[in-house]
This record gives structure tokens, sequence and C-alpha cells, in this order.
């Protein structure tokens, strides 16, 4: 016998238990479904948790989030194969509340964040598989499951299920997916002794550290990070799928090759192998989120194709929470309107194109075709480096050149014309200002 609520939602990452905590407070009922054994089972990320959404789902969060540390130095960092340039950031009022990020482990934060709208009377299912959609004349009526117990019906379903939703492509939303929009997450958690990393990366307390890396993928677009949590350290590579596949090289490897790096070595010499694991990411941007909206159905987070890859910005549990938050509050406005239509689910877009989620998408549109240029990539780390390394070289008893001289010359080595540095640079002002 099927089990009728007001609404499902498909998965319980960030989004999901967003949309279920903000039905359920809402006195709706709500079925969170979840194919793991628990939540966070089965996700990965870096990961950095940035939590000014949390601030008005879950006031002072902070006291009870399950986080690792709160991020106190972020480095951006570019590499060469021989050479690194950082810039180098850190505050103390990023390690007091309201905090700007934290690192997490997804299995705890996860389950902590499902608990909060199981608290709310959410009905969380786990170890249940969703296998399709129930449809009644031509729309969503509830989901298909794998539970003996049953279906579920529900007049609103709201698919949270990940990166390339086969709930979103069943309901007609997705068009045919590009391979050069998703980028292959992959990392290492390298255990290491709390006190050892605290003391290599200038830590103490529950500070942490978060390096952004650029040029950490030779050959294939991406970049790479290393983020420390407790007494483990993540490091990892992000890189796009077609030129991975193009060049026969593994995961991995690359990973290896990041943590063999002169910059990187002296930070997680020793570490112990804890887990490894990998992920598809959804990078295109903007002009790749699909159709949001069908009739009794709404996609978000991950599987809307809502994570901001923007080189300095490197973001996606706050776009997953938002955005469930948001597809929540849509189902109430149609559930009380008595029209769960796509045309009375709309206003979910229009709270996205509103709210930071789609317009910082929307702003930055451009930013990752540009990043994943092959200039940016290879020949811009080369060139900073190189002007780095010949500003810094002291040459007596020859006179020093002068800077112009050095630019020129390192951009001729690097294989970068000045006037097109100058339009790259200008295209990034536009796109940031």
């Amino acid at each position: 016998m099927a089990e009728s609520f007001d609404a499902v939602v498909v998965g319980a990452g960030p989004a999901g238990s967003a949309a279920a905590l903000v039905l359920a407070r809402a006195g709706r009922r709500v079925a969170l479904v979840e194919r793991g054994p628990f939540p966070g089972s089965k996700n990965m990320y870096g990961g950095v948790v940035y939590g000014r959404l949390l601030d008005g789902l879950l006031p002072g969060w902070w006291d009870e989030a399950p986080v690792q540390r709160w991020v106190t130095r972020r480095v951006t960092m570019v590499l060469t194969p021989t050479q690194a340039l950082s810039v180098d950031y850190r505050s103390a009022a990023w390690g007091r509340p309201p905090y700007n990020g934290a690192t997490a482990l997804r299995p705890e934060f996860d389950s902590w964040l499902a608990g909060q709208a199981e608290q709310a009377g959410a009905r969380l299912l786990t170890s249940t598989t969703v296998t399709g959609l129930l449809q009644r004349g031509g729309r969503v009526a509830g989901v298909i499951t794998d539970r003996p117990q049953g279906d579920l019906e529900a007049p609103v379903v709201i698919a949270c299920d990940g990166v390339n939703s086969f709930l979103a492509k069943e309901a007609g939303l997705y068009p045919p997916a590009d391979p050069a929009n998703f980028t292959l997450g992959a990392k290492e958690v390298l255990a290491l002794p709390r006190s050892e990393i605290e003391s290599r990366f200038g830590l103490s307390g529950r500070e942490g550290a978060d390096i952004e890396i650029l040029g950490a993928t030779p050959g294939i677009p991406g970049g790479g990070f290393v983020y420390t949590n407790l007494d483990s350290v993540a490091v990892g590579v992000v890189v796009r799928l077609p030129e991975l596949a193009r060049s026969k090289r593994r995961p991995e490897d690359l990973i290896a090759a990041l943590r063999a790096h002169p910059a990187i070595a002296p930070l997680v010499a020793g570490g112990e192998l804890r887990e490894y694991s990998a992920h598809l990411i959804p990078e295109g941007g903007y002009d790749t989120v699909p159709e949001l909206v069908a009739d009794g159905f709404l996609v978000a987070g991950d599987a809307a194709c809502l994570c901001l890859a923007a080189g300095i910005w490197l973001e996606g549990v706050n776009f997953a929470i938002g955005s469930g938050a948001a597809a929540a509050q849509a189902a109430l406005d149609a559930l009380a309107a008595g029209d769960i239509s796509a045309a009375g689910l709309a206003g979910y877009r229009r709270r996205l194109e509103s709210s930071f989620v789609l317009a910082d998408h929307r702003k930055l549109r451009r930013v990752p075709h540009l990043l994943m240029s092959e200039r940016v990539q290879s020949r811009y780390p080369a060139l900073a480096c190189g002007l780095m390394e010949a500003m810094l070289t002291v040459e007596n008893p020859a006179p020093k050149p002068g800077a112009l001289r050095i630019a020129r010359r390192e951009a001729r080595r690097a294989g970068v014309g000045l006037r097109q540095a100058a339009s790259d640079a200008w295209a990034l002002v536009r796109s940031f200002g």
C-alpha cells in the first residue's frame, strides 16, 4: 500500500534536508527519502560549509553543528611543476561567531541537518531507493520506491537526488548532458595527528585552513585543494571530464602528483590514507541550469546544477541549502493555493533569481569557461610564477631589469600575449565587479 504525504523530498543531502525542514515546520506531512543507510553515507566533497543560510533556518547552529574546524586561513595558490605562488589571508574574525566557513565531514554534517528536519516533524526513510516517478494525468503524483511498504504518494515531489538527476530527466527537465559542463572531484583523506596539522598549517585550537590551487592538474583543466580537519587533511583535485578521459590518467595519480609537489609535500608527509572518494560536480554555471519545475515537481541542489565554480568562490552546500529552502517555500505556496501545476510552482524560479542562488550564477556566468581555458590553466600560472621568480632573483653585478621588461620576457616564455592577458583581466573585472 502506498503512503500519502503532502510532499516527498528525494535525497537527504543539504538541499533535501533544508527542504524537508521548511515543509515540516509549516506543518506539512513530508517524507525525506535517502537511499543510503544514513544521510551523508554516499556524499563526498572537499569540504567547506558556508553557513549564512543556516542563520535563518537554525539560529545559533554553530553551537551544535558537527563541524571540524573554523576556516581562519584561506590560501589561493598557483603552481607550476617546480614553483608555487600563494596569496595567504588570515582573519581572526572568521574564528568567532557567526563564523565564515568551516571544514566538515559530510556523513556527520548531513546526518545532523537531516536530524533537524526529523525533529521538526519530517519522516526520514533511509535505505530506500526511489526508482521512478508516480504520474497521474500527466503530472507527478509521488515516487516509486523499492521499499516493501510500497510507493509514496504526494502532490509535490522535490528532487534533490544529486548531479545528473534521473528524476529530473524522467520529468523531462534535463536537456542532453554535455560532459564539458561537468567535472570529477576526487580526494584522499589523510590521517595526521592533530598537533602535527596545527604545527604544519600554523593553526591553533579549532582554527582551520583552506588552500585552493590553480595549476594542480597539468594538461587537464581543473584545480586542486587542501583542507584541514581535526585529525586529518583532505587533498584532492577537480578535473573536467572530456580532458580527463583523453589524458588516459587516473584521478588518484593526479592526487599523488599534487601530494608530491614541493609546496604540498611538507604539509601532508606521513599522512595515512583513511578514505578515497570521487564525485561528479556540475560546473557549467548559469547557462546549464535546467528547467526547475514541472507539474507537481521541483529540482534543487546539485540536481539543478547549482554549484558555483568561479575561482575565488567555490561553493555548493550553501547553494544547495538555499535552493532546497526556496523549493519548499514555493511548494508551500502552491499547496496553499491549490495549484501545484508548473505555473503554480513558478514562484520557485523567481525566488532563486531574486536571491544569491541564481543572482550569483547569472553575474558570474562567463567565469567557469574562462577559468577552464588553456591559457588560464597553464600559461598564466607559468607567467605568474615566472614574474615573481624574476623579480625576486638577485643577479648582481648585473643591473636590475625594469618591471615592464621582465613582464614582456616572462609573457613570451609563457606563451601569453599581453593584450590577451589584459582582455582576460578585464573580463574578470567585469564579472566580479
